[in-house]
């Protein structure tokens, strides 16, 4: 047989465009005659437009197009709740939003064409902070509403006030989170033009292609058949580019209305402004625990906030509410989750979707109480951990976990046992050791009744495979992993396969890459469609060679004779035969996989949204300058579970990714802001880890082999980002001895915990 790649580290199957320069993304589409386009954006969080005058910039040579609130798309949009209009009618409600869009000749004109745009906006009183909106003497940030509240969560399962009644310790406590720019590298990008036959045709930097087709067909009124969307090879998205902006939609209006290919290409600042940040939560945690460390209830209060638009947020919101409450076997819960509208930027999806700030929460939680019940936390994170087979307080059934593994691995290669508690202190720097654990998602039955996908392949005359599917990667490996899959259905070699981007007009419906989801839904399809492949190879086969199918088999290219290899067909005979034949046709099949999971019900939040579930754990060493404040990790190992590794390289890759991206949001980014407006949007001023502020990356990969997953694969991506934030705040108290409660952890708030312990007011 070819050796199958399943389980080897590969390059990524795209990753040569991409070194080489050969991969087109949204930014570099050129088209004849193509239109460049500049977005004008509110400086006011809060401000009524009185006079918008574009008379100036339509004069200006070489601009085609200018678009207003007033003149633009009427037809709002959002992800549940359709609230915000493409661009600002009449008011503003946060700092950046979408006023007014060029379309010029050059991009110099284009830019000059904005300044020449007069606006006179009467600024208006900005709710700035949750605490601001919550009043209730507030108004409110969209008209007609009664409040400022833009979703909320009750539930309430078991005894919870008995079982802290009984509690042996019960401990409560608040944390802050605050926002994280996605990061990538790419910012937001579409091409669109309409096409000969009067269609708009778009290529955009996107998460999913037929969620970005919906919208535009929706806000822009046409059909979604007269709408085509291509996803462009995609630089990063970490969430940041499902469809919570308006890039693409400026895009297709402008083209719509000149007539011509318009590019809308956004700066950093502006993807600053228009991206979705991830959602800051204060979270009011209190558990019981038994003398053992065992959980027996806990309650949670969380005020998000979402910004202007709701987007994703209520979504994000649900996760930091329910998701951690699965990972152990505790049956008393209480929650009251609300996110509330202000006028700052939106906030949304972004990497681990709301499980990062439960995560810090919950696991700085645990440590603390283990401190008191004077025991190991990694021992009560291990009597605590839900086992494979039993299902959750919220009806979660867990096929898999390698839980009890990834704490093993990572706390064994950070040398726990050695080291906590026990570090030296040299001059003004002490090192200290935190853990934390986690769960995700692979899949989430929650935007609709199906998570499913489907795949087609295509097997040309020379015995090559074309796979189409509109699942995005965005650099997570999702194109080599369906190309795994199918080389592996074939036994063909991996070089044989080729995969073609997201076309809405080509590529069968899938809802993207969100949730962790693509692993195990598209390789599930894909698994079918590589078998309803095979079988129409072997059925040919078995009429040419005159042998009963059962007795052939699919291997190093070809359909054979399993007792005798010497009688074989090449696949590439075979697909020339079934199409020159009387009633020929060319092979081309398709794998459709939906997963048996449950829409929960919206009244009792109850039921199994995910086809299985991942675990990580992490483990970090750290240093404290008790003089500067400054924390630095010295070492980090990241265990991910994800179920059977296809590509153990793109795992690691994925891992370590993610763990530097929670160090970042730990320690160093933090978006500032003044008066709603975002004063560091860029790259200078926005403190993003480099590799000289952090350490050798280490990551191991846990096997669990999920029963439901392909092969027993599951998500890995983005578990490994949930629990880098409390593991390094554990470390921190281990080293120092002070609780950081309020992310990012900075040398300020280090030295301000550090003075107030020596004078007494502090405790763990």
């Amino acid at each position: 047989m070819n050796a199958s790649t399943l389980g080897t580290s590969v390059p990524q199957v795209n990753a040569k465009a991409k070194v080489l320069g050969r991969a087109q993304y949204a930014g570099d589409i050129q088209l004849p005659g193509m239109l460049h386009a500049k977005v004008l954006r509110s400086p006011y969080a809060h401000a009524r437009i009185v006079r918008l005058d574009v008379s100036q910039a339509l004069a200006l040579p070489g601009v085609k197009c200018v678009i207003t609130g007033e003149d633009g798309p009427q037809v709002p949009w959002g992800v549940h709740k359709k609230e915000r209009l493409t661009f600002a009618k009449g008011v503003v409600r946060f700092a950046g939003e979408e006023v007014a869009a060029v379309a010029a000749v050059t991009e110099e004109i284009a830019r000059d064409a904005i300044d020449l745009i007069e606006v006179e906006y009467e600024e208006l009183p900005a709710i700035l902070t949750p605490e601001e909106s919550l009043d209730p003497d507030a108004p409110t940030v969209h008209p007609g509403r009664v409040n400022n509240i833009a979703h909320e969560i009750r539930y309430h399962r078991g005894d919870v006030d008995a079982a802290f009644a009984q509690a042996h310790l019960v401990h409560e406590a608040t944390y802050t989170t605050h926002a994280q720019y996605p990061g990538y590298m790419e910012p937001m990008a579409t091409v669109a033009t309409v096409d000969a036959d009067g269609r708009l045709q778009v290529w955009t930097s996107t998460q999913s292609a037929h969620l970005v087709r919906g919208r535009l067909a929706t806000v822009l009124g046409l059909p979604v058949s007269q709408v085509r969307v291509i996803q462009s090879t995609t630089g990063g998205g970490f969430g940041g580019k499902i469809i919570e902006d308006a890039n693409s939609l400026v895009a297709g209006a402008l083209a719509l209305r000149t007539g011509k290919p318009v590019r809308v290409v956004n700066n950093r600042l502006e993807d600053f402004m228009a991206a979705p940040s991830s959602l800051p939560e204060r979270i009011t945690l209190k558990l019981g625990m038994d003398r053992e460390g065992r959980i027996v209830a806990k309650e949670v209060r969380i005020v998000g906030d979402c910004g202007a638009y709701s987007g994703l947020a209520p979504e994000v919101l649900h996760v930091s509410a329910m998701r951690s409450d699965n990972m152990h076997r505790n049956t008393n819960v209480r929650s009251h989750a609300t996110v509330v509208y202000t006028h700052t930027p939106p906030h949304g999806a972004f990497r681990g979707f709301g499980g990062t700030q439960m995560s810090f929460a919950l696991n700085s939680h645990i440590d603390v109480m283990a401190r008191k019940l004077d025991l190991d936390p990694l021992q009560v994170h291990r009597i605590n951990a839900i086992e494979a087979g039993q299902t959750s307080v919220h009806g979660w059934k867990i096929g898999s976990t390698g839980l009890q593994e990834c704490l093993t691995q990572c706390t064994e290669a950070i040398g726990w046992k050695d080291k906590r508690g026990k570090l030296a202190t040299s001059g003004t720097r002490s090192r200290g050791v935190g853990m934390a654990a986690v769960m995700h998602v692979s899949g989430n039955r929650t935007i609709g009744n199906w998570d499913g996908s489907t795949v087609m392949v295509k097997l040309n005359e020379d015995g090559r495979a074309i796979i189409h599917s509109s699942e995005a990667d965005m650099g997570q490996g999702a194109q080599t992993m369906l190309c795994q899959v199918i080389a592996h259905e074939l036994d063909i070699p991996l070089s044989h396969v080729h995969i073609t981007l997201p076309d809405t007009d080509s590529s069968p419906w899938a809802i993207g890459s969100l949730a962790s989801r693509v692993t195990i839904v598209a390789g599930n399809a894909a698994i079918r469609a590589g078998q309803a492949a095979r079988e129409k190879l072997v059925t040919l086969a078995s009429q040419l060679l005159e042998v009963p199918a059962e007795q052939l088999e699919c291997a190093e290219g070809m359909v054979r004779v399993k007792a005798d290899p010497s009688r074989k067909l090449t696949v590439a005979e075979l697909a020339r035969t079934h199409i020159w034949r009387h009633g020929g046709e060319g092979i081309q099949v398709t794998g459709s996989w939906d997963a048996k999971t449950e829409m929960f019900d919206k009244e009792t939040i109850y039921g199994n949204i995910s086809p299985a579930y991942s675990f990580a754990a992490q483990a970090v060493e750290v240093e404290v300058d008790t003089e500067t404040g400054q924390v630095t990790v010295i070492d980090s190992y990241v265990a991910d579970d994800c179920g059977k590794a296809f590509n153990p390289q793109a795992v690691h890759g994925q891992s370590n990714g993610a763990a530097v991206q929670a160090i970042g949001w730990t320690l160093y980014e933090q978006l500032q802001m003044d008066n709603g407006r975002i004063v560091n949007g860029n790259f200078a001023d926005y403190t993003m880890p480099t590799p000289d502020s952090v350490p050798e990356m280490r990551s191991g990969i846990v096997e669990s082999m999920d029963p439901i997953g392909p092969y027993g694969a599951k998500g890995a991506s983005e578990t490994a980002i949930l629990p880098g934030a409390p593991a390094i705040a554990n470390a921190v108290f281990d080293a120092v001895g002070v609780r950081i409660h309020d992310l990012p952890i900075t040398p300020e708030k280090v030295l301000a915990a550090l003075r107030a312990r020596r004078q007494g007011d502090t405790h763990a």
